[in-house]
């Protein structure tokens, strides 16, 4: 009998083993400004406003063919997609496992209880409390946070068959990374054309500022092909 053949998908190339390192710029807002907890704890609805703005040009978006190639992929194999993206455009086109390194847009978390996560559709404000109460943040991973599910990510790429790296150099990659974890052997890819590398290029779901139109970014796809009733006999 064949095993099952695993497959995962990580999309981003930030080294993601250690707390978040601060890189870039989101349309001219600063890192430091909006995407810290230091930035929380000082300016609250700031980052607020600022999340409220993301989540609302994600829910504008739409996927992309990016997104439904690789939920076309489930077809045949067992897929994994482990993305730090923060958007649910995965999730729309029918991926059925998303792995969210750095959390998600449609998601709230207590700020004392980490583990007390709400599902949450349009705007927050300062006054959205948890269950006892207590404020509630973006269920982000912010710069300079630990990553909670890099753990998970890792367990996934090392278990996975196959591992298809999508739009990234994994330049960026530390060490520790769920990819540089996983030996790879380099398959011969043909050149597509412009328009659609631009389609798996380097952009991100979501933020496009809600013009509807989103595309993917890079990452990894890792995994296995099914098992058919009629391979199933030994």
């Amino acid at each position: 009998m064949r095993r099952p053949h695993r497959c995962g998908h990580q999309r981003g190339k930030r080294p993601a083993n250690l707390p978040r390192q601060r890189r870039g710029l989101w349309e001219g807002y600063r890192v430091e400004d909006v995407c810290t907890p230091e930035a929380f704890a000082r300016s609250p609805q700031i980052v607020i406003d600022f999340y409220n703005a993301r989540r609302r040009a994600a829910a504008a978006a739409e996927p992309n063919a990016a997104h439904f190639a690789l939920a076309d992929l489930e077809r045949a194999y067992d897929v994994q997609i482990i993305t730090q993206n923060v958007d649910d455009l995965h999730e729309r086109a029918g991926s059925g496992k998303v792995l969210h390194l750095h959390g998600e847009l449609n998601k709230l978390r207590s700020t004392v209880d980490e583990n007390e996560i709400l599902p949450w559709q349009g705007d927050q404000t300062l006054a959205d409390r948890d269950s006892r109460g207590r404020p509630l943040r973006p269920h982000i991973v912010w710069f300079g946070e630990a990553v909670p599910l890099i753990e998970e990510a890792v367990r996934l790429v090392e278990a996975a068959d196959t591992v298809i790296v999508v739009g990234t150099s994994l330049k960026g990659l530390s060490a520790a990374s769920p990819a540089a974890l996983c030996p790879f052997r380099r398959a011969r890819v043909p050149d597509r054309p412009q328009a659609e590398r631009r389609c798996f290029g380097r952009g991100n779901p979501g933020s496009n500022g809600g013009s509807g139109r989103a595309c993917t970014g890079g990452g990894i796809i890792a995994g296995s092909r099914k098992i058919r009733p009629s391979e199933s006999a030994a």
